[in-house]
């Protein structure tokens, strides 16, 4: 039976200046380099999970702002589900950091990405970093990528061959069945 996830949220914590800075936290324990971010304590909510852990690993009182999206990752044998919000931090710290950190580097995004150590934190950030800079009107917003209209979708498929159209519906009945299973909790 699958062990149910373990929940968090964090923050993708921004720094105003002659070149927008982002935080990332090196933990004491693994010695590696994470974005801000931890487990939800019982009866609160993942927002509020991220402001309580982004003070205790980055010393910063944050300003929350909107919800940035969601990093799902293996952790010990369990799925690990962590909420993000673009966050702003003005001044100082305002508090010693929580002793599992042991240091706090304020980055351009770039070196922010570089200095992550886990694949899965810097494929988040490049796709999420952009978005939290734009957000904040730190950086012109990214263009948007082009999308297909239905009538374009269904032109194309029109000219596939029988052959083709049946791998397209096998296809597209494999993705509707995964999601269903996701969705009642067998994936």
């Amino acid at each position: 039976m699958a062990r149910a996830p373990v929940m968090a949220g964090g923050g993708i914590v921004l720094r105003r200046g002659p070149a927008p800075l982002i935080a990332v936290v090196r933990q004491r324990k693994r010695n590696e380099w994470v974005l801000p971010k931890g487990k939800l304590d019982d009866g609160e909510t993942p927002k509020e999970a991220a402001h309580r852990e982004v003070l205790e690993e980055t010393g910063h009182d944050v300003a929350v702002h909107e919800f940035l999206g969601t990093l799902v990752y293996q952790s010990g044998g369990r799925s690990k589900v962590v909420h993000f919000w673009r966050m702003e931090a003005n001044g100082g710290p305002v508090r010693k950091l929580m002793n599992d950190i042991k240091a706090v580097d304020w980055l351009t995004l770039d070196d922010a990405i570089g200095r992550l150590s886990r694949e899965y934190e810097r494929a988040f950030l490049t796709q999420i970093g952009p978005i939290a800079l734009a957000a904040a009107g730190l950086v012109p917003s990214p263009a948007p990528e082009p999308t297909l209209a239905a009538d374009d979708i269904d032109a194309a498929l029109q000219t596939l061959t029988p052959a083709e159209a049946a791998s397209v519906e096998e296809l597209q009945h494999g993705l509707l069945q995964k999601v269903k299973a996701w969705l009642r909790g067998e994936a």
